[in-house]
């Protein structure tokens, strides 16, 4: 029994420097005060939620295949229309977000753009019961706003490749 509890509690990150992770943390603050401004402004305060998991990914492990912009802005504006189709026909229908987050999770993995913070999007949705269209653009603004602070973010020294490029 012992020996298969180590494989629960090993970690499997590599150490980092305290001074990256101090960087991480300000890149996320900053990121999450542009967003958690939108969100206030637009009276939709339940995208703080998503968004901050997306910060861990675009600040804590940007060469993530998650955390590219491609991933990142395509899974939210999946999940955005998805979960605006399902809040426009089924507003405040717990079970029209359940299967929004399904559909959602679908439509990245075929279109290979997943972020798993986006699939939260059809929840907010259908708790919000705000407008649809206005959820649509919160969502899309916040993604670019989120992927263009981490761009500008990962440029500040010490520098960490993001986007990925490809050869």
């Amino acid at each position: 029994m012992r020996h298969h509890i180590k494989h629960f509690v090993r970690r499997h990150e590599p150490r980092g420097h305290a001074h990256h992770h101090a960087k991480s943390a300000a890149g996320a603050i900053t990121a999450m005060v542009a967003v958690g401004l939108l969100s206030v402004y637009t009276g939709l305060p339940l995208l703080i939620a998503p968004f901050g998991a997306s910060a861990v990914l675009l600040f804590g492990q940007p060469k993530s295949p998650l955390s590219q912009p491609a991933n990142v802005i395509g899974g939210y504006l999946l999940a955005a229309a998805t979960g605006s189709v399902a809040s426009f026909f089924f507003p405040g229908l717990w079970l029209a977000g359940a299967i929004a987050v399904g559909v959602t999770i679908g439509l990245m993995l075929v279109l290979r753009v997943t972020h798993p913070p986006a699939g939260a999007v059809p929840i907010v949705a259908i708790a919000s019961h705000f407008d649809p269209p206005v959820l649509f653009e919160v969502v899309s603004l916040g993604s670019v706003l989120l992927v263009t602070i981490a761009v500008l973010h990962h440029l500040i020294p010490p520098r960490q490749q993001y986007p990925l490029r490809v050869d």
